[in-house]
């Protein structure tokens, strides 16, 4: 039946992450620092809001762009948070999770042949999204020895005829880096000069420890030229809501719509519900989580390095992205010997990119306990390599 397929999908590489997944899931007494979702249960107000909604009936379609409630309320955290004006009518659509809103925008802005710059190590879903639309994902490499830094210069490097927008992701999943607000405005200034849509996805935007978070769409002229992807997966610990949003201007917004109200109609009622009560009354929550995050970010990083893992101290989300270059291995096969030998999940740093290739990606969204006992494990692992070191040197 392969001869009925889609080329474009037939050609899809599927995720590297999934793999991981699956050979952990066969295994007893694995610690998993795979999984890219919050270990905390999304607060009881939210749960009881969404109980609530059912119990009153409210089981029907929503307006195609979410609750009118729900989105005026978005427009108000946008602008608390983050000193963005939207407005609810023409500025914002409720989706089916962030991922949804990355769809949904590569399909109302990318032609055939266009081509999308894609800042590298990047989530596994970004470029087949541009290549299901027809659109051509270029990748703009960061390196581990900068702590995955941008530089202007390399999208500059890849700015063609054809260049349609760049795609960020601040903190960013996997390497946990924050772009600062240089790095923001000197894309800023290659979009302005350049015409291009800017695709901000700031899923963890909550998730930031060491300075305030600072939108892209916040610089001066970015906001009409930025679509903000968002949602209440991470920062509400709501990934199985299955409920995100996006901000922009109201000609991409109304594109978007189209899109939208064909693919899904609405997201789900009592999801929105839930989420509304999340913006009204869950910041203390998410402040608290946010704490437990830093405090496991500043012990896990440390532990890394001491066990000869070299890592750079993540800005943002709740992932480490140790270097593993010092075992010899490639990412894939630390990844899948310490799996087998320590039965510790992590995900391969090379399905995030070629820039990843040579790290791994450990969430350290776990118990505290996990984490401990995960440190163990993976100093066990790499004390073969540091023996074969010691019988070198001499």
């Amino acid at each position: 039946m392969k001869r009925h397929l889609s080329k474009t999908v037939d050609e899809l590489q599927p995720s590297g992450i999934r793999r991981f997944f699956d050979l952990a899931n066969g295994m007893e007494d694995v610690i998993s620092l795979g999984v890219g979702e919050p270990d905390f249960v999304t607060s009881w107000s939210v749960r009881e809001a969404s109980i609530s909604s059912l119990e009153k009936g409210y089981t029907s379609y929503t307006a195609n762009a979410g609750l009118l409630e729900l989105r005026e309320e978005i427009a108000n955290y946008m602008e608390r948070k983050f000193d963005l004006q939207y407005e609810a009518n023409s500025n914002i659509i409720v989706t089916v999770g962030a991922s949804q809103a990355l769809d949904i925008a590569m399909r109302s802005i990318v032609n055939p042949g266009e081509e999308v710059l894609i800042i590298e190590p990047s989530f596994v879903a970004y470029g087949p999204l541009v290549e299901l639309v027809g659109g051509i994902p270029k990748f703009v490499q960061t390196n581990g020895e900068e702590d995955f830094k941008l530089h202007a210069s390399k999208i500059k490097e890849q700015l063609t005829d054809k260049t349609k927008a760049i795609l960020i992701c601040s903190p960013n999943n996997p390497t946990g880096s924050v772009l600062s607000k240089g790095e923001l405005e000197e894309i800023a200034a290659i979009a302005k000069e350049q015409d291009l849509i800017v695709l901000a996805d700031e899923i963890y935007a909550e998730l930031t420890y060491d300075e305030e978070y600072c939108s892209i769409a916040s610089l001066e002229g970015m906001k009409d030229r930025t679509i903000i992807i968002s949602g209440f997966s991470k920062g509400f610990a709501m990934t199985g809501w299955r409920l995100g949003f996006l901000c922009a201007h109201e000609d991409l917004a109304g594109a978007m719509l189209k899109v939208h109200q064909y693919a899904m109609m609405c997201a789900p009622t009592m999801a929105q519900y839930g989420a509304l009560e999340a913006l009204k009354t869950g910041e203390e929550d998410v402040q608290t989580m946010k704490k437990s995050y830093r405090r496991r970010r500043n012990f896990f990083v440390k532990s890394l390095n001491e066990i000869g893992l070299s890592c750079h101290k993540p800005g943002g989300a709740f992932y480490a992205f140790p270097s593993v270059k010092a075992t010899g291995l490639t990412s894939n096969e630390f990844a899948e010997r310490l799996l087998l030998e320590q039965k510790v999940a992590v995900v391969p740093g090379h399905v995030f990119g070629e820039s990843g290739e040579g790290y791994v990606r450990c969430s350290y969204a776990a118990s505290l306990d996990s984490l401990q006992e995960a440190l163990r494990r993976m100093e066990r692992f790499m004390s073969q390599f540091t023996k074969v070191k010691e019988k070198q040197q001499v």
